[in-house]
This record gives C-alpha cells, sequence and structure tokens, in this order.
C-alpha cells in the first residue's frame, strides 16, 4: 500500500491535487469583435494606465493592472474590450461591448476554471446589458449570482465595472 501511495504521489496523482482546467473557448476575441461591429472592426487603440487610471483600476479590482496599455476598438461612441480576471485560480477572458456609457453585450470568450462556467450564459450575463457605472465605480444595477459560481460571478462584475470605466476614459481621451 504504502508503495502504491508513494508511487501516485510520485506521478503527480494524490488526492490532494485536482488537474488543471483545460481552457474552453466558446467565442475566439476575434469574432467578438466581427460581431460586436457587424464585421467592421475597427483598428486597435490604445489608452495608457497612467497613475490616476491606475488608482481606479486597482480600487476596481482590488488589485494593480497587470497592464501598462489597454487595447480596445472603438467606432463612434461604442468601444469594445478583451478583459481577463482570476475567477478562482485562472483568467476568465472577457468581451465587453459598450455603447452609450452603458454595456450593450458581455461574453466569456474563454474559460479556465473547473467551476463557475454558469456565468457565460445568456440568462447570466443578459444581466449586464444596459449597466452603467456609477460615481463610486459601482454598477448602477443589481447583478444577481449564481450558486457554486461566486467568484467567477464576482470577476465578470469587476470586469465590467473596469470595462466602463476605461470606457469612459476612452471617451475623455478623444484619440
Amino acid at each position: 500500500m504504502a508503495l502504491l501511495l508513494c508511487a501516485l504521489t510520485f506521478a503527480g496523482v494524490n488526492q490532494f491535487t485536482r488537474p488543471a482546467a483545460a481552457a474552453t473557448v466558446y467565442q475566439t476575441p476575434e469574432r467578438f469583435l466581427e460581431e460586436a461591429f457587424a464585421g467592421e472592426t475597427p483598428q486597435t487603440k490604445t489608452l495608457w494606465i497612467t497613475k490616476r487610471r491606475k488608482e481606479a483600476a486597482h480600487q476596481i479590482l482590488g488589485r494593480n493592472p497587470d497592464v501598462l496599455r489597454q487595447r480596445y476598438w472603438r467606432l463612434g461612441n461604442q468601444t469594445a474590450w478583451i478583459l481577463e480576471e482570476i475567477g478562482k485560480e485562472h483568467p476568465i477572458t472577457t468581451g465587453i461591448l459598450i455603447d452609450d456609457n452603458g454595456i450593450q453585450r458581455i461574453r466569456v470568450l474563454i474559460y479556465r476554471e473547473n467551476r463557475g462556467q454558469e456565468v457565460r450564459h445568456p440568462f447570466f450575463t443578459k444581466q449586464f446589458e444596459g449597466a452603467t457605472l456609477k460615481s463610486d465605480r459601482t454598477l448602477g444595477r443589481q447583478i444577481d449570482g449564481i450558486s457554486g459560481a461566486t467568484l467567477s460571478v464576482r470577476a465578470l462584475k469587476r470586469l465590467a465595472r473596469l470595462a466602463l470605466y476605461l470606457h469612459n476614459e476612452a471617451m475623455e481621451a478623444h484619440d
């Protein structure tokens, strides 16, 4: 028995390890952008994460952002953002389309967690449609959670808030 336990432990298989979740691609970022802009994806733009923006992003995310600049796509008053946030252990890649300062669409593009993938379904993502950012950088509407997906729900809420904040910054930047 001890020999079998030792062999399984050596092989990396024991009761304390959980296999890493494979990435599930629900929609590629390129396809999200094509859909968001009706096949006419605009040129990529860049928003620099200045000290002020870094502080605001920290307030929203609860940590410093991982980037010095954020890519986005803009057509008129509409912007699209491809953002990632950790759910429990792995990043969730999300596409967010904002129009007239409200979320028009949010999609989970790539999901890498073992649990919580229910956040990708329309019954959940439709709650974000029309959501705006209040002056205290919270969402202007209640988003209901999903039992068993609490950390993924929180990650999407943070991403929605961040995208709305960055959208407002991009609109003010007049690039």
